[in-house]
């Protein structure tokens, strides 16, 4: 019962601690504070539907840009602060074994709330290049004209590749789409944030939630399986590459470029706009 008191604690303190902290805001003041006293207008906390696409479409032509030595290294570090988060989800959720056999439910939410979301939040901050993140905001950029399917592909495939430095193949798959089309909701929602806890909220569930349903992720998996096998697992090297990390890397692709990117594009792109202009 220790854990689930530790969790319970945990959550109590963030509730009851939040608002002696909201009390304490209006003493700092901010950007958004002095630009109504100013006359300004104030500042949204989140943009507007079309504006998140255009920011997404703009934020993946910028990575498409990108040279391929500064994509490989950012993408090194990516997969370094992903394999944290993975670490620290590991470390924690994967330490209840009391509470993984009396309450699973309970263990795959701590195993989905603690490390993931660090670890992606830490990768938006700081502008390293996600290969899944990639897949969906370089393909917006490509859709909307804005880069080259060269640029698109040097993108897709060198992040990737840096990230890697750092079952059944359809149900692997599936589970690599579902997983991925999550994380780039999670990294479409912080596109829209103004803020960081606007961010850190955004990512927060979406991440938490494809870890809880156990849904593969390809960079997770370089750290993961690897680990597994260094302790024994008999997982051989073709095993991991065939069996999972072809499958999820597939899927991952199609859950974000396909499910997030071109299913927002057809509803908020400048070509859907010019479709309803005519």
């Amino acid at each position: 019962m220790a854990p689930i008191r530790l969790f319970c604690l945990i959550v109590a303190s963030t509730c009851l601690c939040a608002p002696f902290c909201t009390s304490l805001a209006p003493a700092l003041p901010s950007k958004r504070m002095c630009a109504v006293r100013g006359g300004a207008a104030p500042l949204a906390a989140i943009k507007a539907p079309p504006a998140i696409y255009e920011a997404v479409a703009a934020a993946g032509q910028k990575k498409a840009s990108n040279s391929v030595d500064d994509i490989f290294k950012l993408g090194v570090i990516s997969g370094a602060q992903i394999g944290l988060g993975a670490f620290l989800a590991v470390s924690i959720g994967g330490n209840c074994p009391g509470l993984a056999s009396a309450n699973p439910g309970l263990q795959k939410l701590v195993m989905g709330a603690f490390g993931l979301p660090m670890g992606l939040l830490m990768t938006l901050v700081t502008g390293a290049e996600l290969a899944t993140g990639n897949f969906m905001l370089v393909a917006a950029a490509y859709r909307e004209g804005m880069t080259s399917a060269r640029s698109l592909w040097k993108s897709w495939t060198v992040s990737f590749l840096g990230n890697f430095t750092s079952q059944t193949f359809v149900v692997t798959f599936v589970r690599g789409i579902i997983c991925s089309y999550l994380v780039a909701i999670a990294v479409y929602m912080a596109a829209g944030a103004e803020s960081l806890e606007g961010k850190l909220a955004a990512i927060f569930f979406p991440i938490s939630g494809f870890v809880a349903m156990g849904m593969d992720h390809c960079i997770a998996n370089m750290f993961l399986i690897p680990l597994g096998m260094l302790r024994g697992a008999p997982i051989t090297i073709a095993d991991f590459l065939l069996k999972n990390l072809l499958p999820v890397t597939l899927g991952n692709i199609v859950g974000c470029a396909f499910c997030v990117s071109y299913g927002f594009g057809s509803a908020f792109g400048k070509k859907k706009q010019k479709i309803i202009a005519a």
